[in-house]
């Protein structure tokens, strides 16, 4: 089953810059309110499907378009043409803060997050045991969200997404901090899921991550689909062009 479908998609932002002006032109500018504005296109044309049963890596250097194919994937982002299709539930975990109030204790964010999710109270009251023993943040539970440490949020934040039962999981750098055990952890999670017949995209700076749990890598180079395939083949030729990044795939994961 295709559980996403990404169709010709383009992404420019509007963006105010400074350039070469006469004192009057700049005094112009600044009565006038109207700054000098010029067109970053982010995303050119980026076409590709996921399968159900798919954990799909999404790599490239930083500016390549990662962070937001996967915000107009999630609908933060408005796209500027093509189409998107889910067929499933969605549920994005956007960087460690989506969803989850600094000021609220742990408690209030869980019936927070889970409500984004579309889970009503009796279902988040039903599964409130399970996300805080899977998080292991129980000594926490009316403890102040900004007290957290970045490790803390992760942990809260992927173990309210579970509870949920995603069909499609986008994951933006959500395993970029915390310990290694918590992030096997959340790994077998995700692949009872794939199993379930879910998609997963995957986007991390973490190459091992990705060479250890993901089946097909997506290459994304200045906003365009530069390499998709299976993971080894991308990941070793992404690894002959950047020699220098950190996380070089080691082993495949068992």
């Amino acid at each position: 089953m295709k559980r996403i479908i990404v169709k010709d998609i383009t992404k420019r932002f509007r963006i105010g810059f400074v350039k070469h002006q006469s004192a009057l032109g700049r005094t112009m500018s600044m009565l006038s309110g109207k700054e000098p504005t010029k067109h970053l296109w982010a995303l050119k044309g980026v076409s590709f499907e996921v399968q159900g049963g798919e954990i799909v890596g999404l790599i490239g250097n930083n500016g390549a378009g990662k962070s937001t194919l996967l915000r107009i994937m999630a609908g933060i982002y408005t796209k500027t043409s093509g189409t998107v299709s889910v067929n499933g539930r969605m549920v994005p975990i956007i960087g460690l803060g989506h969803g989850l109030h600094e000021r609220l204790s742990m408690r209030d964010n869980i019936y927070l997050a889970c409500s984004l999710f579309n889970m009503d109270r009796d279902q988040i009251a039903e599964k409130f045991d399970s996300i805080v023993k899977f998080s292991q943040l129980g000594d926490f539970l009316d403890t102040k969200l900004y007290q957290f440490s970045d490790g803390m949020k992760q942990r809260l934040a992927f173990s309210t997404a579970m509870a949920a039962d995603p069909q499609i999981l986008l994951l933006d750098e959500v395993f970029e901090v915390g310990d290694r055990d918590f992030r096997e952890k959340s790994a077998q999670r995700i692949k009872k899921l794939v199993k379930k017949g879910a998609a997963v995209i995957l986007v991390t700076h973490e190459l091992r991550m990705i060479d250890a749990h993901c089946s097909r890598v997506i290459w994304l180079k200045d906003g365009r689909v530069f390499l998709d395939g299976p993971a080894k083949a991308v990941l070793e030729q992404y690894m002959r062009e950047n020699p220098k990044k950190k996380g070089k795939a080691g082993k495949k994961a068992k």
